[in-house]
């Protein structure tokens, strides 16, 4: 099969400033930049900093205050340059649309390609009413992949939504006719009119990304795009006809590269076999239902890509290279979900882009920081802080040793010291010496108990981690809200952005993941380093259930915090149970997950190497993992519904 790797994405959105606009943000951020003491810096102080360069840089921001500041309506463009310290390194005027390309520090990295119509929102093209007003001002130009035709029919299908409307691939020397020739074959119906293009520079060829419903029976879905580009001239810059513009970077950003892009789809086996008969992407892991679930959603998800022969040792170079390929895609099994909801919001489409860098942890806290001290750039997930972990009476008799009313004792002392809240969480701000002295009020106090305390604040993550981390690293992840998942001896770290191209609250919109793939520095029987395996670390899969029950564990314990405020005993009990309940099928299921995560990452290799009677021994695994984690769940919530009941009945409800 012919190679591909990482090109692009190109996504169309409702509106595009003048690049000068841009170039003005990109001058006065790099002036903050300079003005700032370094990383760290005072929120407060940066502040002042950033107000007072206004009179020699202006306000070239949409910027609000920051505690103002909201996810939806905002300016795609601009955030990525405040939020994320990327610049406006290519553009093209082509009729009645404007394109802007947004890149890293390393233009070889991510690329996102970014269209709009000149006049019209996205909305207003796909508005019958606007038709006329199109007719005049729409011409296709040279390029036709720039055209406002691309952006009506997206918009037409997206319901006049902004989103992720093409995946571009970059192809080798003399590969596009060979990838023309099977989806001619196999899958005509997906061709766009028009089929393999030459510009200058370049060829390019464009295909639906879906069916509408069965493979080959049902008609394309038009509203995602594949591009395949074929390079014959080095000198272009992304696609033929967007000219690259000279940008100057902060000097503290980070480069970032692709990783995977997910698409939510109606028929993930139809894609699957798809790209399989185009590409030659085969399945690398499957999340099943019995993973992938969170109270009553459920989604079937499975990883696919190619199987470049790169092997690499340099974690730099790993870091950077984008010839593997990464396609989640998930399909909904529920009336219920996020997937479900984007699919009948939406329609069939890319979820979201996963891109990795190599230290996730500064890279947030940056996007954090210049968010409080401009009003502008990105915001991020919140994640609950239960799921790095709490202290109750009875995980501290357990970790710590300890009969459970003296477990008590010294709870209700930290209360006092108002270091842990009514949530069981741990102030992140705690010292060693207030620690130790509000325990003192209880009873004897031994280092090991203060320690005991101050790690319940990242708990969860020392269980998996144990020291391999600081505690100012441990920190630092929680402050963030970065995810953690790890297999075998690799790390992932992930965060997931608030929806981005969003214009009203409660929509469903794309949004970005950032992660940083850690990956171990295993040696082979020789004593030299092991290749770096392609997407170490996994893809998050142990968060599913984790973020979900935490979740339940949070919501539990502020509603036992509000029976507890109104001098309720009886439903602080109940409530109190449940906190027990969510806890317990967490640490339960921890082990399980643990087994599945392990025997898909084992499985996964199995499949790259062609030993399909270990693959199958290790699926075998992963089955009864799974079903041990359904036989976990659907214990925990018999133990729910009896708590149910029994409030029920003891309120008289």
């Amino acid at each position: 099969m012919v190679s591909v790797c990482f090109s692009h994405i190109h996504i169309y959105c409702d509106q595009l400033r003048p690049i000068d606009e841009y170039k003005k943000l990109e001058a006065k951020l790099n002036g903050f930049a300079k003005a700032l003491d370094g990383p760290g810096e005072d929120v407060a102080s940066g502040r002042k900093t950033w107000l007072s360069l206004h009179g020699q840089f202006g306000d070239p921001t949409r910027a609000c205050e920051p505690a103002e500041y909201r996810a939806c309506g905002q300016d795609l463009v601009e955030q990525l340059l405040v939020g994320l310290g990327w610049r406006v390194t290519g553009s093209a005027e082509s009729g009645s649309t404007r394109t802007l390309v947004a890149t890293s520090s390393d233009p070889r990295g991510v690329r996102f390609v970014i269209t709009a119509h000149r006049e019209l929102r996205l909305d207003e093209l796909a508005s019958p009413e606007s038709a006329k007003k199109r007719a005049r001002t729409d011409t296709s130009g040279e390029f036709q992949y720039l055209s406002p035709e691309h952006l009506q029919r997206f918009s037409e299908y997206h319901k006049g939504r902004q989103g992720i409307a093409v995946l571009g691939f970059d192809v080798v020397k003399g590969g596009l006719e060979s990838i023309r020739e099977k989806y001619a074959e196999l899958h005509p119906k997906l061709l766009l009119a028009g089929g393999l293009k030459t510009y200058p520079g370049a060829k390019v060829l464009e295909v639906f990304a879906y069916y509408t419903g069965d493979i080959r029976s049902s008609d394309a879905d038009t509203g995602t795009v594949i591009r395949f580009i074929e390079v014959t001239d080095d000198a272009v810059y992304v696609l033929p006809g967007i000219t690259k513009v000279d940008a100057t970077f902060d000097g503290i950003s980070q480069a970032a590269y692709c990783d995977h892009w997910v698409s939510n789809v109606f028929s993930r086996t139809g894609f699957l076999q798809t790209l399989e008969e185009t590409l030659g992407f085969t399945p690398k892991v499957d999340f099943n239902a019995g993973v992938v679930a969170a109270g009553e959603a459920q989604i079937e998800s499975t990883v696919t890509g190619n199987s470049p022969s790169l092997l690499l040792t340099d974690k730099m170079a790993a870091l950077k290279d984008q010839s593997q390929v990464y396609l989640p895609i998930n399909n909904a099994l529920s009336e219920v979900g996020h997937v479900n909801i984007f699919l009948k919001e939406l329609g069939q489409g890319v979820q979201h882009i996963a891109s990795r860098v190599e230290d996730l942890g500064s890279l947030i806290q940056r996007a954090n920081d210049y968010r409080k001290m401009t009003g502008a750039g990105l915001s991020f997930l919140q994640i609950p802080m239960s799921y790095y972990g709490y202290l109750t009476s009875k995980r501290l008799a357990q970790e710590a040793g300890l009969e459970e009313a003296a477990a008590e004792r010294y709870i209700a002392a930290l209360r006092r010291a108002e270091l842990l809240d009514n949530k069981d969480l741990v102030a992140l701000d705690a010292t060693r010496d207030a620690v130790a002295a509000a325990l003192r009020e209880a009873g004897e106090v031994q280092p090991e108990l203060v320690e005991h305390v101050l790690r319940s604040r990242y708990g969860n993550l020392y269980q998996l981690l144990r020291e391999h981390l600081s505690e100012e690293a441990y920190l630092r992840i929680v402050r963030n809200n970065i995810l953690v998942d790890i297999q075998g001896e690799d790390l992932l770290l992930q965060i997931f952005t608030s929806k981005i191209l969003q214009r009203g609250e409660g929509e469903e919109a794309p949004f970005l993941e950032f992660i940083q793939r850690v990956c171990s520095d295993s040696l082979d029987a020789a004593g030299r380093p092991k290749k770096i395996r392609p997407g170490c670390g996994g893809f998050g899969i142990r968060n599913f259930l984790t973020l979900f029950l935490s979740i339940e564990v949070s919501k539990a314990s502020a509603a036992r915090a509000e029976a507890e405020n109104r001098g309720d005993k009886k439903a602080a009990s109940f409530q109190s149970q449940r906190v027990d309940a969510f806890t317990a099928q967490l640490d339960e299921s921890n082990p399980v997950l643990t087994a599945i995560s392990d025997a898909m990452t084992a499985e996964g290799l199995a499949l790259e190497m062609g030993n399909a009677k270990e693959a199958e021994r290790w699926a075998a695994e992963k089955a009864k993992g799974n079903q041990a984690l359904q036989d976990v769940s659907s214990k925990y919530k018999q133990i729910m519904k009896d708590i149910r009941e029994a409030e029920a009945k003891a309120l008289g409800n």
